[in-house]
């Protein structure tokens, strides 16, 4: 597993949410309508009567093309969700304090001094930025 993987955690859990929000965008769009409308006899005597009708907000010929999304949509969600899982599965491979020290700047998105604080040594943030620096250029 290359450590490159890091750089897309971001990404991948951005797009995993932003994926999610055009499938919910998507769903509501194959969702039943209901309505009602009024009407009468066209001959006499002109009785007013009410109609219930309902169906899908959709041109039933976008109905493939719906479908076509849809299914692109979950396989981008999914392969998300497999950069996310490799970068977790990554996260267990290395030391424990570079676990942590990426833990807290990459997936917490805290700032230097917020990990300095979360490690507890009572070092300068820029310590922690330089020890992940060298781990990410190493090899």
């Amino acid at each position: 597993m290359d450590k490159s993987i890091l750089r897309q955690y971001e990404d991948a859990c951005m797009l995993i949410r932003e994926t999610e929000e055009d499938i919910a965008e998507l769903e509501k769009k194959k969702c039943i309508v209901h309505d009602s409308v009024k009407g009468s006899m066209s001959d006499h005597p002109y009785i007013a009567q009410s109609f219930h009708i309902s169906g899908t907000g959709e041109d039933p010929g976008d109905r493939s093309r719906l479908n076509a999304e849809h299914d692109l949509l979950h396989e981008r969600k999914k392969n998300a969700e497999d950069i996310k899982k490799q970068v977790e599965a990554y996260m267990n491979t290395i030391p424990v304090r570079m676990q942590r020290i990426i833990r807290f700047k990459i997936l917490k998105h805290l700032s230097w001094d917020e990990v300095s604080v979360k490690m507890g040594e009572n070092k300068p943030g820029d310590t922690y930025r330089m020890e992940l620096k060298r781990f990410l250029e190493k090899n």
